[in-house]
């Protein structure tokens, strides 16, 4: 049986091309890769299909939740994201 040796981890070295962990490389070019579905300042048309406990709208794009002040559920409204933070976002009801 073979065991692993964690002190013969620090012979392997890693290509600068793979350090920093992301599609985008350091600079931001890569191969097209996007964290999120929407971007901030997106317009977006989408129905709200739940209320969380602050009484905010709730509408989803790609499984990204985004709440929405004064939208009820049921509605179809036009949105503009104004902020993303992790798995959610906030946007705002646009005329």
């Amino acid at each position: 049986m073979h065991y692993f040796n964690a002190s013969r981890r620090n012979d392997v070295k890693m290509s600068k091309s793979r350090q920093g962990g992301s599609y985008e490389g350091r600079r931001g070019h890569g191969k097209g890769f996007k964290r999120y579905p929407v971007e901030v300042g997106e317009e977006l048309d989408v129905e709200i299909t739940e209320c969380s406990p602050k009484e905010e709208g709730i509408a989803k794009v790609q499984g990204l939740v985004i709440y929405v002040p004064n939208a009820k559920t049921g509605n179809h409204v036009k949105i503009k994201i104004i902020h993303i933070d992790g798995n959610t976002a906030k946007a705002e009801i646009v005329n």
